[in-house]
């Protein structure tokens, strides 16, 4: 298993969460609106409203990213979660999602949600795996791609 460095939101790094993020969109999705926004401009969308973004280096690559979006007080949904597909298989995702917990746990948060799609098996596979469960998807789900929602109590 590769050792990557999790390293916090740097303004220099905009570019590849764009570029991460609209990779494995375009593979098994498409772009939406809202995804070119935010993507675009992620310090307006994310961290000027109370999240954090996270980038998993390698040497000097960045290789992946995630994003914690605040919902409410202590709530934050996890998103944005992207690894290149030049290192998939070498477990960054599951170290991204450990370090998300980690994180969130010293915070002491008390839940992260999250939307994904059924067909993203190694996706959920990994959040199972890390304690996440199936709760019911609201009417007005903010994703046309989500279908289905996971929370973790902290």
């Amino acid at each position: 298993m590769n050792s990557v460095e999790i390293i916090p939101f740097d303004t220099r790094y905009s570019n590849d969460f764009y570029k991460l993020n609209v990779e494995w969109l375009k593979t098994y999705f498409y772009v939406e609106p809202n995804d070119e926004e935010v993507l675009s401009r992620p310090k307006k969308y994310i961290i000027d409203k109370g999240g954090y973004i996270f980038f998993a280096k390698l040497d000097d690559t960045i290789v992946g990213t995630f994003a914690l979006m605040l919902l409410k007080t202590n709530v934050f949904e996890l998103g944005k979660m992207a690894v290149s597909p030049k290192y998939r298989g070498q477990n960054i995702g599951q170290q991204l999602v450990q370090f998300c917990l980690d994180f969130s746990k010293e915070k002491q948060w008390d839940k992260i949600i999250l939307y994904s799609n059924r067909k993203l098996k190694n996706a959920l596979y990994i959040y199972e795996k890390y304690g996440f469960q199936e709760i019911p998807i609201e009417q007005n789900n903010p994703y046309a791609r989500g279908d289905i929602k996971m929370e973790l109590v902290l």
